[in-house]
C-alpha cells in the first residue's frame, strides 16, 4: 500500500497540486498519545518548510469537502502510525484570529491513543524528523500547538476519572503496575500503590489471566486483561474513579 504524504495543515503556501476538494482554511491537528518506558508520550514532527520550518508541531492535514472531521483525523493518524484499531476523540476547535500569522485558519483538534508496539511510523514529505516526546518535557512548538496540548492534557485528566480510556494504551495482557503508570503519567502525580490497586480491583473491570510475566529480571507480576462487557458499560455510563 502506498502511504500518502502527511501534510502540515498550516503550510498551504508551500504545497502544490492540492486536490480540488480541499478546504484550505479548515484543518485537523492530531494529538497522538502512547505509553513507552512508563511515560505518556506524544508524537511530533519537525517540519522542513514554510513558517513551521525547523520547528516541532502536531501532525495535521486539510479537511476535504467530502470528508467528515473525524474521518480526516482518523486518516492522518492511520497514515502516520499504521494503527487501525485506535481510540479517537475530538478535543475541540481552535480559531484564534492570529493563531497562524499570515491567514485565517481554524483547526479542529483530535486526540488518539495507540499502543506503542503496534505503531509503524511514516513521515510526510514536509517533515524531516518524527519523534515521541514525554508530554511533560516538550520542545518549543509551532503556532498554538502548546496550547492545544495543554488543553488535551486537562481533558485526559478529567477522562481518566470518568471513563476507562487508559486501557487503550495497554497491551492485551498487562500488570497492575503498567495500569498504574498510565494513570500516574496522565495525572502527572504519584499514586499510592495499595490504594490504587484496591480501588481498581473493586470496579470488577479486570480479569486475572492466571499468568505471570515472562523473561523479566524482577519478580514476575500477575497479568490481567479487562472485562470487555464491564468496559463497555463503564464507557457508556461512566464512573467516578477518585484516588
Amino acid at each position: 500500500m502506498t502511504v500518502k504524504p502527511i501534510l502540515n495543515a498550516n503550510e498551504l503556501a508551500q504545497e502544490e497540486a492540492l486536490p480540488d476538494n480541499t478546504i484550505t482554511n479548515v484543518s485537523v491537528d492530531n494529538l497522538i498519545f502512547s505509553m513507552h518506558e512508563g511515560k505518556l508520550k506524544i508524537l511530533l514532527v519537525k517540519y522542513n518548510r514554510g513558517l513551521a520550518a525547523n520547528k516541532w508541531g502536531l501532525i495535521g492535514h486539510w479537511v476535504m469537502m467530502d470528508e467528515n472531521l473525524e474521518d480526516a483525523a482518523s486518516r492522518v493518524v492511520k497514515q502516520t502510525t499504521g494503527v487501525d484499531n485506535l481510540y479517537l476523540d475530538q478535543l475541540g476547535a481552535f480559531g484564534q484570529v492570529d493563531r497562524y500569522p499570515t491567514r485565517r485558519i481554524i483547526t479542529v483538534a483530535f486526540y488518539s491513543l495507540v499502543r506503542f508496539d503496534e505503531t509503524r511510523l511514516a513521515m510526510g514529505n514536509n517533515a524531516y524528523e518524527i519523534e515521541w516526546f514525554d508530554v511533560y518535557n516538550l520542545p518549543q512548538l509551532v503556532f498554538d500547538h502548546a496550547e492545544i496540548i495543554k488543553s488535551s492534557l486537562s481533558n485526559l485528566k478529567y477522562k481518566v476519572h470518568h471513563e476507562p480510556i487508559g486501557f487503550n494504551l495497554l497491551p492485551e495482557k498487562f500488570t497492575l503496575l503498567q495500569l498504574q503508570e498510565i494513570y500516574e503519567s496522565i495525572l502527572n502525580s504519584k499514586l499510592d500503590k495499595p490504594n490504587f490497586r484496591r480501588k481498581i480491583l473493586k470496579m470488577n473491570l479486570l480479569i486475572n489471566c492466571n499468568e505471570k510475566q515472562k523473561n523479566v529480571a524482577h519478580r514476575a507480576a500477575a497479568l490481567f486483561c479487562f472485562d470487555k462487557v464491564v468496559y463497555e458499560q463503564l464507557k457508556q455510563y461512566g464512573f467516578n474513579f477518585e484516588f
